[in-house]
């Protein structure tokens, strides 16, 4: 009798249909299946074929995109066999340290231009750094000094769409496929623009001209989504029309900088923070807090509003300018500043 074949074999009723039909090696012996008998199944005109190595797909046809998936998972993950007698894992801990990333996960994600499943080449995984494993067959292992937590979507690990995007891009040479995978990000609401420059930052992928081409785009799409919901704000909550994008300076004296809104007769000024991480990112907030200190000391009232902000909790964002726009009365009053507009 094979040393490694279990005395016990684990019924498969506990595993889930996908993963009755893509099983590792390991897997396979926990259940009672000997190496030879896997050979056997897997040769010509045999009932099984050899996926990755050391994971085999259980039927004869071809492999479904949701079965490359658990596949391209057991072979990073590389799940130890259950222990006799124990509980099986569920799928989440059966790929442990293993993420789906890249436009596989965008796929997932849902984004209109992410290409089919079934159609993509390679799949990215995502792996710690340490990991002693190659890429092979269609996985393309992509190596990461922590991990993202992942997100569960039709019950695979999948990385976060800023991870997910960084991954994807940095395989693209395609100038327009860069464009559409961001402004997607972007317009589908997944997420902000600097959460995405952030990733593509740390990733270095902002020495690409084709990529910064993109990201400037991405940032000029999410200052109007954003000037919009402002617009929104406004009308839904019923605050007083202001006066909209305009430069403020002192009369004779210097320009004091622009602002979103401004309502001159309360002095309040609401600026939208559409900063985006970059390389001079220290100068830029530098810049930004210096002006806002100086019309404070002028006396009008800056409110600052981050996209996110706006976009979760725009009913508090309107309270807040209307809280400054009543507490006018109950301050001296500003210095006069000529209003142009930008």
């Amino acid at each position: 009798m094979n040393p490694n074949t279990p005395l016990s074999p684990l019924p498969l009723s506990h595993l889930a249909d996908v993963q009755r039909r893509v099983l590792s090696v390991a897997q396979l012996r926990a259940h009672g299946v000997s190496a030879a008998r896997t050979s056997a199944q897997c040769r010509p005109g045999g009932q099984w074929q050899q996926l990755l190595p050391g994971v085999y797909l259980l039927h004869s046809g071809p492999a479904t995109d949701e079965e490359r998936l658990h596949g391209a998972l057991l072979y990073a993950g590389r799940p130890p066999a259950p222990a006799q007698g124990a509980e099986p894992p569920p799928a989440p801990v059966l790929y442990c340290e293993a993420v789906i990333t890249g436009l596989a996960a965008l796929a997932l994600h849902r984004f209109p231009s992410a290409p089919p499943l079934l159609s993509l080449d390679r799949i990215d995984v995502l792996v710690p750094r340490t990991r002693r494993l190659r890429s092979a067959g269609c996985v393309r292992l992509v190596r990461a000094h922590a991990l993202p937590r992942p997100l569960e979507i039709t019950g695979v690990p999948v990385a976060p769409v800023p991870r997910a995007l960084a991954d994807a891009v940095a395989q693209l040479t395609d100038a327009d496929a860069v464009r559409r995978l961001l402004t997607e990000a972007v317009r589908g609401g997944h997420c902000e623009p600097a959460v995405v420059v952030k990733e593509l930052s740390r990733a270095r992928l902002l020495t690409r001209r084709h990529v910064v081409d993109a990201v400037d785009s991405l940032l000029a799409e999410g200052r109007a989504l954003t000037e919009d919901r402002l617009y929104n704000m406004v009308s839904t909550w019923g605050l007083p029309d202001p006066v909209w994008n305009v430069d403020l300076r002192l009369p004779g004296g210097p320009h004091l900088g622009g602002v979103d809104a401004y309502w001159p007769e309360q002095a309040v000024a609401v600026e939208l923070d559409t900063r985006a991480p970059r390389h001079d990112e220290e100068a830029l907030w530098s810049e930004y807090a210096r002006k806002r200190e100086h019309l404070e000391r002028l006396g009008i009232t800056v409110v600052h509003i981050t996209p996110k902000k706006l976009r979760e909790s725009q009913e508090q964002q309107a309270t807040v300018v209307r809280t400054a726009l009543m507490a006018a009365a109950d301050r001296d009053p500003a210095a006069y500043v000529v209003v142009l507009p930008r």
